[in-house]
């Protein structure tokens, strides 16, 4: 791994962005020489008896978090983690998660979140890659992470798996109800308290209070973050405290106005992804706010929420903003306490803008980010100047150029499109375990991104195209080479290739393109199938289009960009796929809400 990008300190007058800063946002901050668990502890002693919680009514206050924080590291400690040690995290967004995460920070480990959406294939590539010694996991997911555990491991220990479920959280008299819903619906997956699979609760119950100094420093590691990078290759970013500290302030910064110890946060982006960890889990502990906890994307559910909780502050999607601003019950429920929503995950569309601005009055800006950069490096202002279609300007002590993208080492003036490269102090150590690829992205301290971008002369920066293949369904990454790879897995299936398709709600989902082996027989629901069974439900495809041959380039590599073109076609005259594919977002196997989260899958949790 490399060493930690300093804090950027530039020639002002050659950063046009900062005339664009909204007035009280610094061109500069200075990052607290800290571990990422003390700004909970430092909350807590200024704010002891404020929510930091609101879990569907149930709440938590930031004394009663940070006790929770300081008994689940003794617990750790107690059970044998070291430092430096993994635990993963297996959960949707709930006081579980907030609770695992800076415990394990404060026992010195560090976190890995792994998406609960994550079939057995998936998580054994991760949990190859991150080697946990512990793994937190809602009580449905714990057979698929015991057996893959199991898998790479052998017999596990006693309590190498600490479980917990969404009733452990819930407010009375739900709490008492809602096994007899879940029995119904089929949701209801108890795992006993043992000494094999303790409760978190019961833990944390049984473990004597008392505080527990952090056993991180500033520059030690804190999350090993999943990212696909530029190649859909599973690794992980190695994000340290002081990254994760910086983005946290940087986040703070471009909130102005923010009162701390005064403000609520809407939380539907899911903290098992860097955007959602960032942007809603620590900024909101940074300045006091309520995190207003969903585990799922429920659109009616987070309708009802605003109007309960009056939040000032929505991060999200593209997707969330427009189903919230589409739902036929949208108008029974006041909105208008949403005054600054940050967008990111995917594009933001100007009509979807428009109208989630119009039911709430709020202001929708969008930013930019990446895994390797803790995420956030751009934003628009949230009360300043905007520029739609832009991804708005570098954040504080953050520093951005556009390089050429034959080299990398000429900058490009305005209007030029090349690379865009970032450095600054969220910026990534490495990534785990992969010098030879962290030293392709980290190049003299800088960032390449991989994404193909221009800036204007007032410092906005614009994405014009992606060097990667990446599909953004719904706000997740779909790697088209993954994909592919479980289809040409399959005996019937000689060669696959997978685009993205234009999808109204999600924005993007994947397509496939397939020829069969001589003699091959299969339809296109077989195929589904089998995708389902090893993919996470947001990478199965839309649909399936059977050719005889891919187009490809003199030297044998495809050419998705032909296929892509073909599809537009296609729409624009009518035609179907000749494989009968379903229309985009009509699949089952779709994703259905902002973050990636499915129906049935989140529904369990």
């Amino acid at each position: 791994m490399t060493t930690r990008s300093p804090a950027v300190r530039p020639d002002e007058s050659a950063r046009p962005w900062f005339e664009h800063y909204e007035p009280g946002v610094p061109r500069q901050i200075t990052v607290p020489e800290e571990p990422l668990d003390e700004i909970l502890r430092r909350t807590a002693e200024r704010f002891p008896e404020r929510d930091a919680i609101d879990f569907l009514g149930a709440r938590m206050r930031f004394r009663e978090l940070d006790d929770a924080v300081d008994r689940f590291a003794r617990a750790l400690l107690a059970r044998g983690l070291e430092h430096g040690d993994r635990v993963s995290l297996h959960l949707p967004n709930t006081p579980a998660f907030v609770i695992a995460f800076f415990g394990t920070l404060r026992a010195g480990g560090i976190a890995a979140p792994a998406s609960p959406l994550l079939v057995e294939r998936e998580l054994d590539v991760l949990l190859r890659e991150t080697t946990p010694r512990f793994s937190v996991c809602l009580d449905l997911l714990v057979p698929r992470v015991r057996a893959v555990r199991t898998a790479i491991e052998g017999r596990l220990p006693d309590g190498a798996l600490i479980v917990t479920g969404i009733r452990d959280w819930l407010p009375v008299p739900i709490r008492w109800l809602y096994p007899l819903a879940a029995r119904r619906e089929g949701r209801w997956h108890p795992v006993p308290h043992s000494a094999a699979t303790p409760n978190l609760v019961r833990l944390l119950r049984q473990t004597p209070g008392g505080r527990v100094e952090s056993g991180a420093g500033p520059d030690d590691p804190a999350v090993l973050q999943p990212t696909g990078g530029t190649t859909g290759t599973p690794k992980a970013a190695t994000l340290t405290h002081r990254n994760l500290v910086a983005n946290a302030h940087q986040t703070a910064a471009w909130f102005p106005g923010a009162r701390a110890g005064a403000e609520s946060t809407l939380c539907v982006v899911p903290y098992f992804h860097i955007y959602g960890l960032t942007v809603a889990m620590n900024f909101s502990i940074l300045i006091g706010a309520t995190q207003i906890l969903h585990p799922r994307f429920d659109p009616l559910a987070v309708l009802k929420s605003i109007a309960r909780t009056r939040p000032r502050t929505f991060p999200g999607a593209p997707t969330m903003y427009a189903t919230l601003a589409a739902h036929p019950a949208r108008a029974r429920y006041d909105l208008s306490s949403i005054e600054a929503c940050i967008s990111g995950a995917a594009p933001l569309s100007l009509e979807v803008q428009r109208r989630f601005e119009e039911v709430t009055g709020g202001r929708v800006s969008e930013g930019y980010g990446l895994t390797e950069a803790s995420p956030v490096t751009h934003c628009n202002p949230i009360h300043g100047q905007r520029k739609i279609g832009t991804i708005g300007l570098p954040f504080p002590s953050t520093d951005a150029r556009v390089v050429d993208l034959e080299t990398g080492q000429r900058t490009l003036g305005p209007g030029e499109v090349g690379e865009l490269v970032v450095r600054g102090p969220q910026v990534m150590a490495g990534y785990w375990n992969r010098p030879e690829e962290t030293a392709a992205v980290l190049r003299d301290g800088w960032l390449f991104t991989g994404d193909v971008a221009t800036m204007d002369e007032e410092g906005y920066f614009r994405i014009v195209d992606r060097r990667k293949d990446m599909i953004i369904v719904g706000g997740m990454n779909v790697y088209p080479r993954e994909v592919e790879e479980v289809l040409t897995a399959h005996p019937a299936i000689a060669e696959a290739a997978v685009v993205g398709q234009p999808d109204e709600r999600l924005g993007e989902v994947p397509r496939a393109y397939v020829v069969l082996e001589p003699g091959a027989s299969i339809t296109e629901t077989e195929i589904l199938a089998y995708c389902r069974e090893n993919l996470a439900r947001y990478k199965v495809p839309a649909a399936v289009e059977f050719r005889t041959e891919l187009p490809r380039t003199f030297i044998g590599k495809v050419l998705r960009r032909v296929l892509a073109e073909d599809r537009l076609q296609q729409g624009a005259a009518g035609s179907t796929t000749a494989g009968g594919g379903r229309p985009a977002g009509e699949h089952e196997g779709v994703a259905r809400t902002g973050g990636g989260e499915t129906e049935d899958e989140t529904d369990s949790a």
